[in-house]
């Protein structure tokens, strides 16, 4: 198996909430050598993305600062997994900004960000404080019509409940799917595809 690289974007509002608390249980469960990145979106300071296809001759400058951090720990990673808790049916803001992001890099002259995307594999884990599952499929939606824009592999959503903080940790069904998410072999109702 060739090496593989995960990047770990965490779209929570604060750092430490439950879908954090998961996404990092489930790295837990990582082949060894599989290097791992985590980047806190809402940390990093990536401004509000700022759609240029109308303007001029609608390409994208060349990534800097936070943009180029996140560009180039993409365009590293084999795996790119979403942590983002379900807000309002969706991947968070910070997540959205992120992906609005990939509009952009779609037009940067000689990036090739979507040749460069296909093969790679895109997972989530979020939680979320609504008892049923189902609740999540807005957000499957968005990032699997995503993956399978850039001709990525869509490897499903890991779900969790908590909505105080702590409360995913005591949900034993999210972490016994956690232990082989990312062998893509989990067939529970706490993954949704």
């Amino acid at each position: 198996m060739p090496d593989r690289s995960f990047l770990f974007l965490l779209g929570s509002a604060r750092t430490g909430g439950n879908t954090e608390a998961l996404a990092r249980a489930a790295a837990e469960h990582l082949e060894p050598e599989a290097a791992q990145r985590w980047i806190h979106l809402g940390e990093l300071g990536l401004p509000a993305f700022t759609d240029r296809r109308h303007a001029g001759d609608g390409t994208t400058p060349f990534a800097q600062g936070a943009e180029q951090i996140v560009q180039d720990a993409t365009l590293a990673a084999t795996d790119i997994v979403v942590a983002s808790p379900l807000y309002w049916y969706s991947v968070s803001a910070s997540v959205k900004n992120y992906l609005d992001y990939w509009s952009g890099w779609l037009r940067v002259p000689g990036l090739d960000f979507k040749a460069r995307m296909a093969g790679r594999r895109l997972w989530a884990v979020t939680a979320h404080g609504d008892g049923a599952p189902g609740v999540a499929v807005p957000l499957a939606g968005t990032l699997r019509l995503s993956a399978e824009y850039l001709k990525m592999e869509w490897r499903g959503v890991l779900l969790g409940y908590g909505s105080r903080p702590g409360d995913v940790d005591r949900d034993a069904r999210a972490h016994a799917a956690a232990k082989t998410f990312f062998r893509g072999d989990t067939e529970t109702e706490d993954v949704l595809y």
